[in-house]
C-alpha cells in the first residue's frame, strides 16, 4: 500500500486552519476515502508528495502546466523577473506584450483586461456586457462552472427554468433571480429562452467546451445557435475559454469550431502557472470598462510581473515549437485509446471524451452530452478506479466531474506505465458494488 502518513498528518493539522483543511475545495478528496497527497515538488510530467511518492501527473495544476511544471525556460524567466521586485501595481511595459500576444492568438479580443483569477474574469465579463446593455439578467448552462461569483453559483432546477436558485449558501434569491439557466448541449431549450426572455438577458456565457462536468463537447450546431440567437437579441455572447483556452488548440475552442464571440474569458495558461487571467472582447464593450467607461473593476495585482512573465514565457514556447499541438493531441488520443482497450478487456462500459489535450473518462454505457447524463455515471467505479490509479502512482483529479489534462513534458513511457496501470485499474472497477 502507498504510504501518505506524512500527507495524512499534514491534513489533519490543515484542518485545524482552513475549512476542509484546503483553500479550494476539490482538493480535500471529498468522497474517496483517502487523505490528499500534500505535494513537495513536480518537475516534467511528474508530481512528488511529502510522503516521497512521485506520481504521473493529469492534472497539472488544473490545466495551466501544458509544458510540464518547473520548465526550465519559464523558471528562469520568473526568477529573472523576481530579481527586479514581485510587483509594483503600476503600469508594466510586458502587460502590453502580453496583451498584443493574446489578442494576435485571439482575432475576436480587440481589447483586454489582466486580472488574477478565473472567477474574477467572468465576473467583470459580465458586469460589462450588463454595463453595456442594460440589461439585467444573465444566462448560464448547467453544469458549466465560470467560477464562484454570486450570479453563477445557481442551480439548474427541472432544467430550463425561468428563475434559478441558489446553489450555495449566502448566494441571494434576489442575486439567483436573474440567472436564467438552460441544459447544455439543448438547441430547442435555448432557443425557446431566447425567445421568451432574450430581450432582457445582458449576455449568455458559456464553456464552448466544458471542463467541469468532465470534458463534454458541444453537438454539432449548439455554438452556432447561441451566436446567431445572441446577435438576433442584442444579447453579448461570453467564451469562457478559462480552461479550454490553448488547450483545444492554439486560437481555443472559439478557433477549433470558428465561432466568433463578443467577449472571452481566459485564465490558467497565461500565467504559465502563476495567478493570471484576462478578459476582453469588442473594443465597444471593452470601453465601458474603467477608466474609460463607467463599470468599475480593479485589482491591485492585476497585471502582476511574475505571472505576465510567466505566461508570456509559455506563450511564446507554444508558438515556437514545431507540432505542438499536433504532437499533445496524439499522446492524448494515444492515452485514450489504451484506457478504451482495458476497459474493454475488463467488461466495463466507459465513454472517452478528448479536446485537443483536455480528455476525461465516464464510466456510462450512454453518450455524456450534458450534466445530467455525467451526473448517471458510475459513482462506484470511478472511486475505484482513482483509487487503484493513484495507489499505482498515476495522479488524477479526484472527482469524475473534473477535466484531466496532458502535457508537452509525459513521454511515451509515461503513457505506457499509465495505460499498465488502467488494465489493473479496470479490472478492479469491473468488480465495484
Amino acid at each position: 500500500m502507498m504510504n501518505l502518513f506524512r500527507s495524512k498528518a499534514a491534513f489533519e493539522e490543515a484542518r485545524n486552519y482552513m475549512p476542509g483543511g484546503v483553500n479550494s475545495p476539490v482538493r480535500s478528496y471529498p468522497h474517496m476515502d483517502c487523505p490528499p497527497p500534500f505535494i513537495a515538488s513536480a518537475k516534467g510530467s511528474h508530481i512528488t508528495d511529502i510522503d516521497g511518492n512521485t506520481y504521473i501527473d493529469y492534472v497539472g495544476s488544473w490545466g495551466p502546466m501544458i509544458l510540464g511544471h518547473a520548465h526550465p525556460r519559464v523558471i528562469s524567466a520568473i526568477q529573472k523577473a523576481a530579481e527586479n521586485s514581485t510587483s509594483y501595481g503600476a503600469p508594466t511595459v510586458i502587460e502590453t506584450e502580453l496583451a498584443k500576444l493574446v489578442t494576435a492568438f485571439y482575432p475576436s479580443i480587440e481589447k483586454i483586461r489582466l486580472v488574477s483569477s478565473g472567477t474574477e474574469a467572468t465576473m467583470s465579463a459580465l458586469r460589462a456586457a450588463r454595463g453595456y446593455t442594460g440589461r439585467d439578467k444573465i444566462l448560464k448552462f448547467a453544469g458549466c462552472y465560470h467560477g464562484h461569483g454570486d450570479s453563477l453559483l445557481v442551480k439548474a432546477g427541472s432544467g430550463a427554468a425561468t428563475f434559478g436558485s441558489p446553489d450555495s449558501a449566502g448566494v441571494t434569491k434576489g442575486t439567483a433571480k436573474d440567472t436564467v439557466v438552460v441544459p447544455y448541449n439543448d438547441i430547442d431549450a435555448f432557443v425557446k429562452k431566447m425567445d421568451d426572455e432574450g430581450e432582457e438577458i445582458a449576455a449568455v456565457i458559456v464553456e464552448p467546451v466544458a471542463g467541469n462536468m468532465g470534458c463534454v463537447l458541444p453537438v454539432d450546431g449548439f455554438l452556432e445557435t447561441l451566436r446567431r440567437e445572441t446577435e438576433k437579441h442584442g444579447t453579448v455572447l461570453i467564451f469562457d475559454e478559462v480552461m479550454c483556452g490553448f488547450r483545444t488548440e492554439l486560437h481555443g475552442a472559439q478557433g477549433k469550431y470558428g465561432i466568433i464571440p463578443d467577449m472571452t474569458c481566459l485564465g490558467k495558461i497565461i500565467g504559465g502557472g502563476l495567478p493570471a487571467a484576462a478578459y476582453g472582447g469588442k473594443r465597444d464593450i471593452m470601453n465601458c470598462i474603467a477608466p474609460d467607461g463607467s463599470v468599475y473593476q480593479a485589482g491591485t495585482l492585476s497585471g502582476n510581473p511574475l505571472a505576465v512573465t510567466a505566461g508570456l514565457e509559455t506563450l511564446q514556447m507554444i508558438r515556437t515549437i514545431p507540432d505542438f499541438y499536433k504532437i499533445l493531441e496524439e499522446k492524448t488520443k494515444r492515452l485514450l485509446g489504451g484506457w478504451l482497450d482495458a476497459a474493454a478487456e475488463a467488461g466495463v462500459a466507459v465513454q472517452v471524451h478528448q479536446s485537443g489535450s483536455m480528455f476525461c473518462l465516464f464510466f456510462n454505457d450512454k453518450p455524456v452530452l450534458n450534466y445530467e447524463d455525467s451526473c448517471a455515471c458510475d459513482g462506484k467505479k470511478f472511486k475505484t478506479w482513482f483509487l487503484s490509479m493513484l495507489e499505482q502512482g498515476i495522479y488524477l483529479a479526484p472527482s469524475p466531474f473534473e477535466t484531466l489534462f496532458m502535457s508537452y513534458a509525459h513521454s511515451e513511457d509515461d503513457l505506457d506505465r499509465t495505460i499498465s496501470a488502467a488494465r489493473i485499474a479496470m479490472k478492479e472497477a469491473a468488480e465495484a458494488k
